[in-house]
């Protein structure tokens, strides 16, 4: 993944991210909508690419949040305690994990000895969507980012049961029955759940919302 250093770099590689998928599941409802037999085929492969796309597009945006906020070269106590999590989460599961005295008074000295040092964000494995991004997978990402999940708490039970859960199905080779109405109107709301996350990425990096 290239550095992202600026707002207009990220809101560039946002803007990318989106629109290549869009076109993508966009071509899939056209073709849902004809008026032939084979148009149930499209839809059921069209739920599975969605959710593709679903899952994709938090991961990567998400990532290239992280890769901007990284950019910004400040140090742990200049960022929220969120994002110095991810630079320190190696010592901070050390002291949950280990029993001895001495492993965790080192890891914790570490840890107050690294709080002024420029923070490097450990971007890798960062975003963990866990293969399966249910509404619960989703908050924890977004919460790892600090994004308001106020706006988006009424729609997780779209995510989970319209989307998630049929995908399941899809990919364990069983039936689903749904029509090309209603797979465009999943397909109208899940990409509008992507392009509100998208805005609240970019209004936290212009807002300089990850500083503490």
């Amino acid at each position: 993944m290239a550095d992202i250093r600026t707002i207009d770099q990220l809101q560039d590689a946002l803007d990318k991210e989106m629109s290549w998928r869009l076109k993508e599941v966009v071509a899939f409802s056209v073709a849902s909508k004809a008026n032939d037999p084979e148009r149930r085929y499209f839809i059921r492969a069209g739920v599975a690419l969605l959710y593709a796309h679903w899952e994709g597009f938090v991961k990567n945006s998400s990532e290239l949040y992280l890769s901007f906020v990284d950019g910004r070269g400040l140090n742990y106590n200049q960022l929220k305690s969120c994002f110095s999590v991810f630079g320190l989460k190696s010592k901070l599961q050390m002291l949950a994990a280990s029993r001895q005295s001495q492993t965790n008074v080192e890891a914790f000295d570490f840890i107050l000895q690294e709080l002024g040092s420029k923070a490097r964000l450990q971007l890798g494995s960062a975003i963990n969507t866990e293969s399966n991004l249910t509404s619960k997978v989703f908050s924890n990402i977004a919460t790892s980012l600090d994004i308001n999940l106020s706006t988006y708490s009424s729609r997780f039970n779209l995510i989970d049961e319209s989307l998630v859960h049929r995908r399941n199905k899809i990919a364990h080779g069983e039936y689903i029955d749904i029509g090309g109405k209603e797979f465009g109107e999943l397909l109208d709301d899940i990409l509008q759940i992507m392009r509100e996350y998208k805005t609240d990425l970019e209004n936290a990096a212009s807002t300089e919302a990850y500083k503490r």
